[in-house]
């Protein structure tokens, strides 16, 4: 008999992905008695450093930055009351077709089966009835959510576990309405550049094709607090300008596609643990 408590597992990133598209999940399922590990593929030393020095200029230092985001990804998961953070510290490969992709060292440039086998070891180790991580595109073509679900899906192929699996997702009228939000609250008040516009109505996923949509709300504070905690994050700062009251109208609900299940549960669920307990 397994005497462990029922686990979630999220595979992410880099630091502040935990937030985004799972800070609901994570901080509801604690706080139900799950037991909830985050896995942080990534430094993060791409993001911004100090005062929103980019990466490439002058006076930005990834190593810096790195152990910046690292502070800001445990004072976040301290928001959510996560019970362990896993750290296995590739280095943050920038955004797609940046020339940090080929950095030595870089999560993207890492064998699968190496980081793979990494994974495999903290699956055996936490056991976990449920395991996220993103698709195959990465949600939207970033290669280090890429390289985060190949790992994933390899890991659990080493192994002889059958969690759940999910990848995260966004319903496309949540989309819709994230788009008129960004307008209402857009830098300077400019509109958005029509092809942002048009690539961002292809994110995510017809509502009809979700398997799975959990009520987050109540936890939206956390959740909110938990993006803040990455302050040092320009990409953040949209969604705290929101105010708590109006993120969490917009992003209370979390979605997933349920892609792997040996429980029988049916779908459309409302728990990643639905056919568990």
């Amino acid at each position: 008999m397994n005497d462990s408590p029922l686990t979630l597992m999220a595979v992410h990133a880099h630091p502040d992905d935990e937030a985004t598209g799972t800070g609901g999940v994570l901080a509801r399922y604690t706080a139900e008695g799950m037991r909830t590990v985050l896995v942080t593929c990534t430094d993060g030393g791409c993001g911004d450093g100090p005062g929103g020095v980019k990466p490439g200029d002058p006076g930005h230092d990834p190593a810096a930055v790195a152990l910046m985001r690292r502070k800001e990804l445990e004072a976040s998961c301290e928001v959510l009351k996560v019970s362990h953070l896993e750290m296995l510290d590739y280095a943050d490969s920038g955004m797609m077709g940046w020339p940090t992709n080929d950095a030595p060292g870089s999560f993207w440039q890492t064998p699968v089966e190496e980081g793979a086998a990494r994974l495999a070891e903290l699956l055996r180790r936490y056991q976990p009835d449920v395991v996220v991580t993103y698709d195959e595109n990465g949600f939207y073509g970033h290669p280090d959510h890429i390289q985060a679900n190949r790992i994933t899906t390899a890991a659990l192929a080493m192994t002889a576990l059958t969690p759940k699996v999910y990848w995260t997702t966004a319903p496309r009228s949540m989309m819709q309405r994230f788009g008129e939000v960004m307008r209402e609250f857009g830098a300077d008040g400019q509109e958005p550049d029509p092809a942002e516009a048009a690539a961002m109505a292809e994110i995510g996923l017809p509502d009809e094709e979700i398997t799975t949509w959990v009520d987050t709300t109540a936890f939206g504070s956390q959740k909110f607090d938990a993006l803040a905690a990455h302050a040092s994050q320009g990409e953040n700062i949209f969604f705290l300008r929101m105010g708590q009251e109006r993120f969490t109208e917009l992003m209370g609900v979390e979605t997933f596609v349920r892609v792997q299940d040996t429980t029988g549960a049916a779908v459309p669920e409302s728990d990643l643990f639905a056919g568990l307990r």
